[in-house]
C-alpha cells in the first residue's frame, strides 16, 4: 500500500493552472481585420473615383488656366472673374453631357450583352429573371454619373474663383490663384491616392506638375498673343 505524503511535501509541479492568453486572441482579430482590408477589391471604387477626380481636376485646372490667361493681358478683376465663371458653366455642362453620353453608351452595350446571354442561357425562366433583375441593378446610371461629374467640376472650378474674388492687386491676384490651385491639386492627388491605395507622393506630383504645365502654357501663349495683337 502506498504511503501518504504530507500536504506540505506535495510538489507544486503537479498543479496545473490554466492560463488564457488574451493577447493571442487580440492579435488574431487584428490580423483578421488586416486580411479583410487586404482582400477588399479597390477596383470597385475605380469608376466613381475616376469620374469625381477627373471632374474636380478639370474644373480646377481649366478655370485656373483660363483666369491666368485672361490675367496675362487684362488687369481688371471683373474680366478674370467673368472668364472664370463662364468657364465654370461651360465646363460643367460639357462634363455632364460627355459623361451622360459615355455612360449611356456603356449601359446600352452591357444591356445588349445581357439580352444575348439570356437567349443563350438554358435553365429555369424564373431564375433567369431574378438574375436579370440583379444584373440590372449593377449597371451604371447615366444620370447619376452626369450629375456627379458636373458637381465635381463645379467644386474644382470654385477654388480659383473664390481665391481671386477678394483681391484687387493684379500681380498678387495671379500669384494667389496659382498658389491656391497648386494646393488644391496636391489635395486632390492625395485624396485619390488614399482612396485608391496608390503611392501618395507619385500621385500628388503627377497632378501638380500637370496643372503647372497647363497654367504656364495658357499664361505664356495668352501673354504672347495679347501683346502682339495689341501692337498690331
Amino acid at each position: 500500500m502506498a504511503s501518504l505524503r504530507p500536504l506540505d511535501q506535495i510538489s507544486t509541479n503537479q498543479i496545473e493552472i490554466p492560463v488564457y492568453n488574451n493577447t493571442n486572441q487580440a492579435e488574431q482579430k487584428q490580423y483578421q481585420g488586416e486580411d479583410d482590408n487586404d482582400q477588399f477589391d479597390y477596383s470597385q471604387r475605380a469608376q466613381w473615383l475616376r469620374a469625381a477626380l477627373l471632374g474636380a481636376n478639370d474644373g480646377l485646372v481649366s478655370v485656373s488656366s483660363l483666369m491666368m490667361g485672361v490675367g496675362a493681358v487684362k488687369e481688371d478683376v471683373k474680366a478674370m472673374l467673368l472668364a472664370g465663371f463662364a468657364g465654370l458653366v461651360a465646363g460643367a455642362c460639357s462634363m455632364a453631357i460627355g459623361e451622360f453620353v459615355s455612360v449611356y453608351t456603356q449601359y446600352d452595350i452591357e444591356r445588349a450583352q445581357m439580352k444575348r446571354d439570356m437567349k443563350n442561357r438554358n435553365g429555369n425562366t424564373e431564375e433567369s429573371g431574378k438574375e436579370d433583375e440583379s444584373e440590372k441593378e449593377k449597371l451604371p446610371n447615366p444620370t447619376h454619373a452626369a450629375m456627379a461629374s458636373a458637381m465635381a467640376f463645379t467644386v474644382g472650378a470654385l477654388v480659383p474663383l473664390l481665391a481671386a474674388a477678394f483681391i484687387k492687386e493684379h500681380k498678387l491676384r495671379l500669384g494667389v490663384v496659382a498658389a491656391v490651385a497648386s494646393f488644391a491639386l496636391v489635395i486632390f492627388g492625395g485624396v485619390g491616392a488614399v482612396l485608391g491605395r496608390t503611392p501618395a507622393v507619385r500621385s500628388c506630383a503627377r497632378v501638380l506638375v500637370g496643372g503647372w504645365v497647363a497654367m504656364a502654357i495658357t499664361f505664356g501663349l495668352s501673354k504672347l498673343i495679347g501683346t502682339k495683337g495689341m501692337e498690331v
